[in-house]
């Protein structure tokens, strides 16, 4: 029951963030939050950091986001390890949240930019921060299953 809570509630984060950017900013809009932080409107029709942008039809992204989606489940399924299985179920929500995205939109909508001086990093979204998350915690968990195996 938990687990489903926290699915809903993070794709509707996500896909509300972006509703409500795509309606009240222009694209390519920037507002400055700080000297930090940056909410800008970005339609993403690449994948990460906008590659193959133009190169790939959407309808093949989501189709390979999908399969990319089928082979995380399977690993997670694999997993016996509660954090691996975690990680595993946080990037899905981002994965699916960003595909839900696509199959909307045609584009991902990204918003969030962070800067320091003239260095940047590219906009993303909630979705990516899921991943991010996901991931780090991957690299927790892979960490934690060395250790034990080498001690």
């Amino acid at each position: 029951m938990n687990k489903i809570v926290i699915f809903f509630v993070l794709i509707f984060a996500d896909i509300l963030s972006k509703y409500f950017v795509k309606n009240n900013l222009v694209l390519n809009q920037s507002i400055e939050i700080n000297d930090f932080l940056y909410f800008v409107y970005i339609q993403n029709f690449g994948v990460s950091f906008g590659l193959f942008a133009g190169s790939i039809p959407y309808y093949l992204l989501i189709i390979i986001g999908l399969l990319i989606v089928i082979l995380i489940i399977y690993l997670m399924y694999l997993s016996k390890n509660a954090l691996e299985k975690s990680a595993y179920f946080i990037i899905i929500i981002g994965a699916l949240s960003n595909i839900l995205d696509r199959l909307i939109n045609t584009f991902v909508v990204d918003f969030i930019l962070l800067r320091y001086e003239s260095f940047y990093w590219p906009a993303f979204n909630l979705a990516d921060i899921y991943i991010t998350i996901g991931i780090i915690m991957l690299i927790i968990s892979f960490l934690n299953n060395k250790k034990l195996t080498n001690e």
